[in-house]
């Protein structure tokens, strides 16, 4: 019976699949069993998954496809993740280890983002930020990154598959009313940011305190409300306010990307006419970015 069982659900994860199981492959820690909880992909995600030695069942997105795999899991341990992280080598030894030794049923770690720019990893940080603040008195964890002694778990039973949004949230909070969610000081993966670059950074942002503003006045999400509730403009308005926030975002990676630039100018030759130009466009972009947040919160009072 191996300590740790990997529970990943996935739905069309060809692109990603195969970077998580190199990184599982190169683990230091080596007595775990992967399971895929497959929601019907129509990709090659179920052949990348057997072609690593995965156990491949029927699951669901998602909080019902971790409940299929945690139904076939022989580990002591669960760790729950997604698709589109990576592990460091020596992941799986630091998160047992530690686990073990501070006699924890619940836990979360740091998540860093596979992205260069300082944007997202301050985003990142914020949000690793919040976990640890709240792991007390408000205990919160993606369901990228839970582990979680497989008693606790079905002690709680597990998911509440009747959750429409955030079911990690859900999960953590009911299983921290026995046992306390801790987060680990030890080890640290890595994620996409696939989320930022489909919804926009502060769209998303925007949509994460909507939906924990819900689960702190009404708790858990059980109905499709996303929309209607927490869309308190018009489709017009809702359009305008995205374009705004999609637009600030871009002025700001450009002027990081600019940054980044001019820094590289100084292992240039004619240093000077180039560190002039690139100052001249960071100090442009920088005046539209100031006029677009400036106009976005008069909108907003």
């Amino acid at each position: 019976m191996p300590k740790i069982s990997i529970v990943i659900p996935t739905l069309n994860e060809e692109e990603f699949l195969p970077k998580l199981f190199e990184s599982i492959k190169k683990q230091s820690f080596q007595d775990y069993e992967v399971i895929v909880a497959d929601a019907g992909s129509k990709d090659k995600t179920t052949e990348v998954a057997e072609q690593n030695g995965a156990k491949v069942i029927p699951g669901g997105m998602p909080g019902a496809g971790r409940n299929r795999g945690a139904e076939v899991a022989s580990g002591e341990f669960l760790f729950f993740l997604d698709a589109d992280v990576i592990l460091p080598e020596d992941f799986l030894e630091k998160t047992y280890n530690e686990m073990e030794e501070r006699f924890l049923d619940l836990a979360t770690c740091e998540f860093k983002p596979q992205s260069d720019l300082q944007l997202d990893k301050l985003l990142f940080k914020l949000a690793n930020l919040t976990v640890k603040l709240n792991q007390t008195i408000n205990p919160r964890a993606a369901g990228f990154c839970i582990f979680m002694t497989k008693r606790l778990f079905n002690r709680i039973g597990g998911f509440d598959e009747s959750v429409k949004i955030a079911e990690d949230h859900d999960l953590v909070d009911r299983a921290s009313k026995f046992r306390p969610l801790r987060f680990l000081s030890s080890p640290y993966l890595t994620v996409s940011i696939r989320r930022l670059e489909k919804e926009g950074r502060f769209a998303l942002i925007e949509k994460y305190f909507h939906v924990e503003m819900h689960l702190l006045t009404k708790g858990s999400i059980r109905d499709d409300i996303i929309e209607y509730e927490f869309g308190n403009f018009n489709e017009e308005e809702k359009k305008k306010n995205k374009k705004v926030l999609d637009e600030i975002e871009q002025r700001i990676i450009q002027l990081e990307q600019q940054y980044n630039q001019i820094t590289k100018t100084f292992f240039q030759p004619n240093l000077n006419e180039k560190l002039l130009e690139s100052q001249e466009k960071w100090k442009n972009n920088l005046e539209t970015l100031w006029e677009s947040v400036k106009n976005f919160a008069t909108k907003k009072t």
